[in-house]
């Protein structure tokens, strides 16, 4: 931004329409609360279906974009502010679009020589009724976040997951199986610098109640994060390389946050998904990581801003 950050006017958009719209809210209120203070003015807005008309009447200078999940990370809200030209945080249209898929983005990463599951893409009645791959397996929508609606079908399990063919099931008709991963939940956050993508570190994460569902991760105790993770130095340095490699090939910028497994028995890296708007709250992992390296949360959040644009 080329004003002065004291002269800004900063909307906040949080909430939204996906079920990450309690830890949107989180997010938004930990952004909104480190902005103040250092920006001229902020506005909290629980961003709905009438966002662009919001937006029209308040005319912020930028719009920083807390909102997890579908319609606010996907490519829909980024469309809505580049229509009004208002610079915002975070991943434009395309990578934000194409990261949330599942499916496509793990064809792009494969492309760019970033170890990505196998599996693929079955119709969820299909994976209802029999299995598809053999167990152990994880069945995940193929286009939603933070573990929502993702399931484990342990090795031995006489029958799949019945819930996906569910009349309420509310993620879609096609589902993403792959093989499950034994292993280390790995993490690594990445900014978006001038100069190129940099990764922070690489936090280990040990659920306390033995899967890392969407519990795990915003629960407080939910889950342990140990950073640096204790790794072989060639595991640590390949996790930081092939965050930095996934963010440029989709296309990021601003923060991104890679989610990986390592079978330590086997040694072998996997990255699971990209994550172009990583969660902002109390206990969440990108600033978690960038305390780390000396960001502090105040920082991070000041420096988002200053990240923010609008490319068309």
């Amino acid at each position: 931004m080329n004003r002065p950050l004291s002269e800004l006017h900063v909307a906040v958009l949080m909430g939204g329409l996906s079920p990450e719209r309690e830890v949107s809210l989180n997010s938004g209120a930990g952004c909104a609360e480190a902005l103040e203070g250092q920006v001229g003015k902020v506005s909290r807005v629980d961003a709905g279906r009438d966002l662009a008309q919001v937006l029209a009447e308040l005319q912020p200078d930028v719009a920083f974009n807390a909102l997890h999940g579908v319609w606010g990370e996907d490519g829909c809200v980024q469309g809505i502010l580049e229509t009004l030209r208002i610079p915002y945080t975070h991943s434009g249209v395309l990578a934000s679009a194409l990261a949330m898929d599942k499916d496509k983005s793990k064809a792009v990463l494969r492309a760019a020589g970033v170890i990505v599951p196998g599996g693929g893409l079955y119709d969820r009645f299909e994976v209802a009724r029999r299995h598809v791959i053999e167990p152990p397996y994880v069945i995940k929508p193929n286009a939603e976040g933070s573990s929502v609606g993702v399931f484990l079908v342990p090795a031995g399990a006489n029958a799949p997951q019945a819930e996906v063919g569910a009349d309420d099931w509310a993620y879609g008709d096609q589902v993403m199986v792959e093989p499950y991963i034994p292993g280390k939940e790995l993490a690594v956050a990445v900014i978006g610098e001038a100069t190129g993508p940099r990764a922070l570190t690489v936090t280990d994460i040990t659920p306390v109640k033995g899967f890392y569902d969407y519990e795990a991760k915003y629960a407080p105790g939910g889950s342990i994060h140990k950073l640096p993770a204790e790794l072989p130095p060639h595991v640590f340095e390949a996790a930081l390389r092939q965050a930095e490699r996934a963010h440029a090939a989709l296309g990021c910028r601003g923060v991104s946050r890679s989610d990986f497994r390592y079978d330590d028995l086997n040694d072998v890296l996997v990255l699971l998904e990209v994550n172009t708007q990583p969660g902002m709250t109390s206990t969440s992992l990108a600033p978690e990581q960038a305390a780390h390296v000396g960001i502090g949360y105040r920082d991070l959040v000041r420096w988002m801003v200053e990240d923010a644009s609008c490319p068309r």
